[in-house]
């Protein structure tokens, strides 16, 4: 008699276990549900340089695949000056850019694949004062101090809170969250049909003793 009473107390205990733990997987997964985003770009968002920079570079909160990414750099005339595959160092995108690129305004349109699968886009832009080689820096070589920032590391002064992007249709489901869920149901479940046998068979002992007892009190 005396397991069956301490029953329910150790199957709350079982349940509050599972619901302590089920809740710390949910906040230790909060946080790698969150989306990269970019923290600065060089050239800075609607900046203004003497001429085309040899390369342009976004600076990500983490390091992104290099699957899926594409930066785009277009003039005007809807030229595309992109040379060449972006190039991916640490946290930073790097997109080399053709030599000869006239003046004017460059539109830059990105598209991430952050370091979760998600990928994320957005657009900014720049202008060249002068054709490249019309300065005292020419495309493909190495740029005056303060235009362009080396591979992996970003430009000082152009930190930007670029646009947030549109949330994406195709976010990827939490299929890890969902496991444990259905996996600390099963617990439960399983306790709470260990904990109804246990019972039952309880239950059967006290009758058979008692059946006992009063068949020798009976004699």
């Amino acid at each position: 008699m005396r397991s069956i009473r301490e029953l329910p107390g150790a199957l709350l205990g079982l349940i509050t276990a599972v619901a302590v733990l089920l809740g710390i997987a949910l906040l230790g997964a909060a946080p790698a549900l969150a989306h990269d985003a970019v923290e600065s770009t060089s050239p800075a968002a609607g900046a203004t340089l003497p001429t085309p920079p040899a390369s342009v570079s976004l600076t990500l909160t983490n390091k992104p695949l290099a699957i899926g990414t594409q930066i785009k750099v277009s003039d005007a005339a809807g030229t595309n000056w992109a040379d060449g595959a972006v190039e991916i160092v640490d946290n930073v995108a790097s997109q080399k850019l053709k030599t000869g690129a006239p003046a004017g305004s460059f539109t830059v349109q990105w598209r991430v694949a952050s370091a979760d699968g998600h990928p994320i886009e957005g657009t900014f832009t720049f202008t060249a004062a002068a054709a490249a080689g019309a300065g005292s820096t020419a495309v493909g070589t190495a740029p005056a101090s303060g235009s362009v920032p080396t591979l992996g590391t970003a430009q000082p002064g152009t930190t930007v809170a670029p646009s947030s992007p549109a949330p994406d249709a195709s976010q990827p489901f939490p299929w890890s969250i969902v496991l444990f869920v259905a996996v600390a149901v099963g617990i439960l479940v399983a306790l709470g049909l260990m904990a109804k046998r246990r019972l039952k068979d309880g239950a059967g002992t006290d009758g058979d003793e008692s059946a006992g007892t009063d068949g020798e009190a009976g004699s």
